[in-house]
């Protein structure tokens, strides 16, 4: 994390290295929580793919460490890919993957810029599940945490965890729950959790290294 000459915090290929380091703590924590969410209104397997997913991509960073943001997202886009099975492996891979076309090849970028990478990856997820924020899926939390990502790395954790919530009284119109009709009405979405804890890392890794 360094300033540049008009004050504006810029984030490097290390800040992201140490996202994902945390993002992967905290599923294998909540990973758990995450299938028994799932149990419900999925195949509960959903924290067990993610828990292996994202300790795959820690050590695929730690071993080639990347030498720009953009290249530490693709990189682990296409491991969560190769790892995780079900849906959350592309849908997560492709999030970051998108993310990281769009950041280029740039050494350092800011936190709007990340933003915006992030919003076209949760567009491009938007598309591949062919879904929206209110169908009870993961865009529910991502699309406000981008939004709130715009302002501060705070704002995109509050927006996140609060469209996690939000997912408990919608009746899931896509993915495995949406077979439960009006029986998925009073759950919490997984997929909308464990993207709270994406943003949850990214906060906390922010404030670590001063930058929230």
């Amino acid at each position: 994390m360094t300033m540049g000459s008009d004050m504006t915090e810029t984030i490097g290929a290390g800040f992201l290295v140490r996202w994902l380091a945390a993002v992967a703590e905290d599923v294998d924590r909540e990973a758990d929580r995450l299938t028994e969410l799932d149990s419900a209104i999925g195949d509960a397997d959903h924290g067990a793919n993610l828990r292996r997913g994202f300790a795959a991509v820690t050590e695929t960073l730690a071993k080639e460490p990347p030498a720009s943001p953009g290249a530490v997202l693709t990189a682990a886009g296409r491991q969560l890919i190769s790892t995780v099975g079900g849906a959350s492996g592309p849908l997560y891979g492709t999030l970051l993957r998108r993310a990281g076309k769009a950041l280029g090849e740039d050494g350092e970028v800011t936190r709007e810029r990340l933003a915006e990478a992030l919003g076209a990856g949760v567009a491009a997820v938007a598309q591949l599940g062919g879904a929206q924020v209110g169908d009870k899926t993961m865009l529910d939390a991502l699309v406000p945490a981008v939004e709130g990502l715009r302002s501060s790395y705070g704002a995109a954790r509050a927006a996140a965890e609060e469209g996690a919530l939000a997912t408990v009284p919608l009746q899931a119109r896509k993915g495995r729950a949406s077979y439960l009709g009006e029986r998925s009405i009073g759950h919490q979405d997984p997929g909308a959790t464990s993207s709270a804890l994406l943003f949850a890392a990214l906060a906390d890794t922010a404030v670590a290294e001063g930058a929230a």
